[in-house]
């Protein structure tokens, strides 16, 4: 049993106007032989005079669970008997058995945040103070060894810095779901290696992410694991082409995802992270190492991340999460399997048969403009296009059959050897009427600038042609 040399511990700090207030208290209690350990959290200076503890390393604050200074502790031969949180004027006086103790001050003020409880801080206290209960294996370095550099040494980055992934910052991670750490949520290709939520914290660390961000990971994590996703397909395949994300739902902007101008670019962090995320743990925990597994002709600058949310600021627009059969207001993370962008310019077109022709033609061109039912396409519709439709009472699905419509095509136009060209569909299609995608195969989303009329294609990938087997895949995000 622990033997204690104190009666009571007080837990203090300069930046607290209650700890300030109850000053002459303390140093009477003192003076009259109280057997009180005053420790102090932020400035060794305060309270000197009163022989104050330094509690600047927040140690004791994070042993005895310190959340509000002032917080006085009474012990007894068990360990703690009584706590009193905050100035409390009659609670004070009974546990020092003295009615008039403070007099002079109000019946009760509240105090502050512990400096253990702030933002950041409490993790680094577990790591440091206690069993973190991480469970992956820790990789010691040398006491000159640069961490960032170790980190590319092995092989744990995609080609540009990582944050190293620290107990504390592993923890932190961690704060942003209500699941297990050891909760085991699938098997990543292509060596089909469990993946537990701790590991996918510990890549969302490397990728930058902000624990608010790693519901969304995890939600896309579990998305490219779907078996008819095809990751294993996708990492494998000579193609360009890897997994994009789109977010709908609240939670784009609360933890400030970008839907505007630049939306498929650089600069905002949740959409940066938040893919490069999904790519770590595919090559970390997967071992889809590029040039090994990962068999890329050329591969893409979307093979570091590729993420973005959906506009859903316009009231006349149904959004994709909506359209794939979820709730207005959920959140969702759709995956599909696309290639970069292919820039659409149409500054002319005015009208919404005139701006739908005019997609089409590029629409046709994806993957080849003679291969039909090959791929799927991703449309990423700017708001001064969607402009043109909404004006005219286009909604949604008049948009996407009026395309459809517009790219069916002679198969005598698109078989192989036509028009002087080797690549094409089946020679026996000759007869038929062929549709440039499967009826479900266009996926149109609305996003990017105010200003310009530039709208986006995303070819998708050609394991699309197995129209069953290689699909995109929506989640729900659990918060």
């Amino acid at each position: 049993m622990m033997q204690y040399n104190q009666d009571y511990l007080l837990f203090l700090k300069k930046d607290c106007e209650t700890c300030v207030l109850i000053e002459p208290v303390v140093k009477a209690l003192l003076e009259k032989g109280s057997k009180l350990a005053v420790y102090v959290e932020d400035d060794p200076s305060f309270y000197q005079d009163l022989s104050a503890l330094d509690g600047t390393s927040l140690q004791p604050s994070f042993r005895w669970e310190i959340e509000t200074t002032p917080t006085l502790i009474t012990l007894d031969e068990k360990g703690e008997s009584a706590r009193v949180v905050g100035w409390d004027k009659q609670a004070w006086q009974t546990v020092f058995q003295n009615e008039n103790l403070g007099h002079e001050l109000p019946e009760f003020r509240p105090g502050c945040g512990s400096k253990s409880r702030e933002p950041g801080v409490y993790e680094h206290l577990v790591a440091q103070f206690s069993e973190s209960g991480i469970e992956a294996r820790k990789v010691e370095l040398g006491t000159w060894d640069d961490e960032m550099e170790a980190c590319f040494e092995r092989g744990w980055t995609d080609g540009l810095p990582v944050t190293p992934p620290t107990d504390a910052r592993i923890l932190r991670m961690l704060q942003g779901t209500n699941r297990n750490p050891k909760e085991v949520i699938g098997k990543v290709p292509p060596n089909l290696m469990p993946i537990t939520v701790e590991k996918a914290a510990i890549n969302a660390v490397m990728a930058g992410c902000k624990p608010a961000y790693f519901p969304v990971v995890l939600a896309a994590l579990e998305a490219a694991l779907e078996p008819v996703f095809t990751m294993h397909g996708l990492l494998c395949t000579t193609c360009f082409s890897g997994p994009i994300i789109i977010v709908n739902g609240p939670i784009a902007k609360s933890i400030g995802m970008n839907w505007g101008m630049n939306a498929l670019g650089q600069g905002n962090r949740a959409n940066a992270t938040i893919g490069r995320a999904l790519q770590l743990i595919i090559r970390n925990v997967g071992g889809g190492i590029p040039g090994d597994l990962d068999r890329a002709t050329f591969g893409g600058p979307g093979k570091y991340t590729f993420c973005f949310a959906e506009d859903e600021t316009d009231p006349s627009w149904e959004p994709l999460s909506v359209a794939r059969g979820f709730q207005k207001g959920d959140n969702t993370v759709t995956l599909f399997q696309g290639d970069g962008v292919q820039g659409f310019i149409d500054q002319r077109s005015s009208t919404p048969e005139e701006i739908t022709k005019s997609l089409a033609s590029s629409l046709l061109a994806v993957g080849h403009p003679k291969l039909a039912e090959f791929t799927n396409a991703l449309l990423v519709l700017s708001p001064e296009h969607y402009a043109i439709y909404r004006n005219a009472g286009w909604d949604r699905q008049r948009i996407t059959t009026a395309l459809h419509e517009a790219m069916v095509r002679p198969g005598a136009e698109l078989i192989q050897g036509a028009q002087g060209v080797g690549e094409g569909i089946d020679p026996a299609r000759a007869n038929e009427m062929v549709n440039k995608f499967w009826p479900e195969g266009l996926l149109i989303v609305r996003a990017g600038g105010q200003a310009g009329l530039y709208s986006a294609i995303c070819a998708g990938w050609t394991g699309g042609r197995f129209r069953y087997e290689s699909i995109p895949v929506t989640k729900k995000i659990e918060l």
